[in-house]
């Protein structure tokens, strides 16, 4: 194997496997509807899941729930009677510690990341943390597919296609397939030694943790 699973930096990071599902009302940014996570570590040459968190949201007002803007297999009732977003949003947050590193993953993470910005005042430790995204990953190891999407890449590494696709936790299941595997791929042709080549390669830094820039006659 090559060096990035021995890394000390790489195996100190609790890699967070994050989906949203959102809808989007006119006028208005997407609105999450149900977020899952997925925390990984590597221990002993092999991935383990750390923890676990699962949550409809319910929408705000300005973004009235229909059949049309619920996930699939879920009724527009069930979505009504969930959480709001400071209690569901807030909920994960608290699932951060401190004394801990970690890293999201998400595949094409802008969307995940906007979404989390956007709901940054309830979740302020999530808001703080910086991602990985599987899609330039993906192209970095694997030239020369037809496309990136997540279909194209289940199809590529033969994972199962998931009966609840588009559901946040099977998609957060089945990016955590893929992520591994890139991992693997990565790891096995030495093409990324570290942690911080991964994330030059990968690496999508939170907003909240971007550098301001102030307008050229600011005071």
């Amino acid at each position: 194997m090559g060096g990035l699973t021995t890394d000390p930096a790489f195996l100190d990071t609790t890699y967070v496997v994050i989906d949203f599902e959102s809808a989007t009302p006119r006028g208005y940014p997407a609105q999450p509807i149900e977020v899952a996570v997925r925390a990984l570590r590597y221990e002993n040459r092999a991935w383990i899941t750390a923890g676990r968190f699962h949550s409809l949201i319910r929408p705000p007002a300005f973004a009235p729930v229909t059949s049309a803007t619920v996930p699939p297999g879920v009724t527009a009732d069930e979505v009504r009677a969930a959480p709001e977003p400071p209690e569901a949003m807030g909920a994960l947050d608290r699932r951060f510690t401190a004394d801990r590193r970690y890293l999201l993953v998400a595949q094409h993470a802008a969307t995940e990341a906007n979404l989390i910005h956007q709901q940054r005042d309830h979740c302020p430790a999530l808001a703080r943390i910086d991602l990985l995204d599987t899609i330039p990953l993906a192209k970095h190891l694997l030239p020369g597919l037809p496309a990136y999407n997540l279909d194209t890449l289940l199809r590529h590494f033969a994972i199962l296609y998931p009966a609840d696709r588009h559901r946040a936790t099977a998609d957060v299941d089945v990016t955590t397939d893929v992520f591994t595997r890139l991992i693997t791929l990565a790891d096995e042709s030495a093409r990324i030694t570290d942690l911080a080549a991964l994330l030059k390669i990968a690496g999508r830094t939170a907003t909240l943790n971007q550098p301001e820039h102030h307008g050229l006659f600011d005071l």
